[in-house]
């Protein structure tokens, strides 16, 4: 990113500290992912050959092929956003949606935690973990609207690390369930910590065991 800026518009016109957060915000996304045997399914008909290094080889677009577990992972974040709530502030007066107005200066307080459970938004099942509500009927990915599905935030402001998260995530759940099976412990005491980040008070204990599969 600096080389291409340095390329653009020289190296005395980078603003360092726009640079730095830039790049802070590349580096902290993307983490948690969910277990599936359609996952399972769609690794084994997209990535598995039947050299040693099948993955290293394999393609990156062939990510875009994983159809169920970009759903699984869009409805995790859904439900369970890694930044729980969001605040902005009106650089001049406004009017929302809604009708309010909103005086400039004045910050504004959402938490997407809530609102990925809004009944309204997300139907009837908003409470369910449906990953099938991101595929179409012909196999697809479902675009939904950035303003609707806001765990990369919207507009001007979406998070530029979206792309290289997914991207991440999917690595990563392609590497632990093509390896590993995953049980959860009886006895969990689930629950949120106080954060900016959406963490587990007392984590998840699981059971994890060798996965058997043969190619």
């Amino acid at each position: 990113m600096r080389k291409t800026l340095v390329e653009e518009i020289g190296m005395e016109q980078i603003d360092h500290e726009f640079l730095r957060d830039n790049a802070l915000s590349l580096l902290a996304t993307g983490r948690d992912a969910i277990s599936s045997a359609n996952i399972i399914e769609e690794i084994r008909a997209n990535f598995i050959h039947k050299e040693e290094n099948w993955f290293i080889i394999s393609r990156v677009e062939n990510l875009n092929k994983l159809v169920y577990l970009h759903g699984a992972l869009c409805e995790a974040l859904r439900l369970f956003p890694p930044i729980p709530f969001e605040y902005k502030s009106a650089v001049k007066s406004d009017i929302l949606p809604s009708g309010d107005r909103v005086n400039t200066n004045t910050m504004v307080i959402y938490c997407q935690y809530a609102m990925g459970r809004v009944e309204q938004t997300w139907g009837e099942y908003c409470l369910e973990f449906k990953p099938q509500r991101w595929i179409s009927e012909k196999e697809r990915k479902i675009h939904i609207p950035s303003y609707k599905f806001i765990a990369f935030q919207a507009g001007p402001r979406s998070c530029l690390g979206k792309n290289i998260s997914f991207v991440q995530m999917k690595i990563i759940a392609i590497a632990l369930l093509w390896n590993f099976q995953f049980e959860v412990a009886k006895g969990n005491n689930v629950s949120p910590c106080l954060s900016v980040v959406l963490d587990m008070k007392h984590g998840l204990k699981v059971k994890v065991t060798k996965r058997g599969i043969i190619n």
